[in-house]
């Protein structure tokens, strides 16, 4: 009898290792990525693009935002990115600033799925990036709107407005990023780019149109953001800092957590978590990450 346990164990042991492979779990990467959609539901996605910024954002109703596109090594990723959340046309895409680390890979999306609206601040630059942007929006016969305080995107349902740029920024491209505030009944997001203490400031003028429950911390948690008063206008419960591991920036910088910390801020960092997915029923915000 016990021989033929053996025998029959071999036997299973065979089939098994010779069979096709079965189909493996869901892994803590593509949990962030939920295709579906709650009726109801407002879902943003904090892409992890390494030292970079991709965020996109899609209604209850269906309708797709995407802020940023990453690095120029991104593109072919942030695609596939979307292609897996089943983004078939893009009703506006967001180009906060003209930093390589943020539209470089718009080009590539651009070039790949359909895209109804293109924002951008009214600055300038000259690098090859910058350029191959605009000729990606040229191609698809699109021209870029302004980014700029007061202006909202044409969405159902859901509000969201620029509240900078506010003024003349020069050259400085960080001061020019494009804030997006979005509100979904009782809860809200900020979306703030690069921006820094110079368009802060300038922010802090209309205190009231701060307050967010989820801030996307400006420029990856530099020292030279997140001012201890335009944290306090803000007061978030949850903050979202995108930054690439052991970046040789030093981003997030431990004064900038430490504020985040102090107000009794829940931090989320793609370096740590991977995509950050954010859900809202217009009431309460529930996160998924990568990791």
């Amino acid at each position: 009898m016990r021989k033929l346990y053996i025998t029959l164990g071999l036997i299973l042991f065979v089939l098994v290792a010779c069979s096709p492979s079965l189909p493996t779990a869901t892994t803590p990467e593509n949990q962030a990525f939920p295709k579906e959609q709650a009726a109801g539901e407002l879902q943003v996605y904090y892409f992890d693009v390494g030292q970079g910024d991709s965020t996109l954002i899609r209604t209850p109703k269906g309708q797709h935002v995407l802020i940023d596109g990453g690095d120029n090594h991104k593109g072919d990723d942030m695609v596939d990115y979307l292609k897996q959340l089943g983004v078939k046309s893009l009703d506006a895409v967001i180009a906060t600033h003209p930093d390589a680390d943020h539209i470089g890979g718009l080009d590539t999306v651009i070039d790949a799925i359909p895209v109804k609206s293109v924002y951008a601040p009214r600055v300038s630059h000259t690098t090859n990036t910058y350029k191959d942007f605009l000729m990606a929006v040229k191609n698809k016969n699109l021209k870029i709107k302004s980014a700029k305080a007061g202006i909202e995107l044409p969405l159902d349902g859901v509000t969201a407005k620029f509240i900078t740029p506010i003024g003349e920024y020069g050259k400085d491209l960080n001061a020019w990023s494009a804030v997006l505030k979005v509100t979904y009944k009782d809860t809200s997001f900020l979306f703030m780019g690069d921006a820094e203490h110079k368009s802060e400031t300038d922010m802090l003028k209309s205190p009231e149109e701060l307050g967010a429950d989820v801030l996307k911390v400006g420029h990856h948690g530099s020292e030279t953001s997140s001012s201890p008063q335009f944290l306090k206008a803000v007061n978030p419960k949850y903050a979202v800092i995108s930054v690439g591991k052991d970046n040789k920036y030093g981003h997030p910088k431990g004064i900038v957590t430490n504020r985040l910390k102090k107000a009794d801020v829940k931090v989320y960092q793609t370096d740590q978590r991977g995509t950050i997915t954010a859900m809202s029923d217009g009431k309460r915000i529930i996160f998924k990450t990568a990791r």
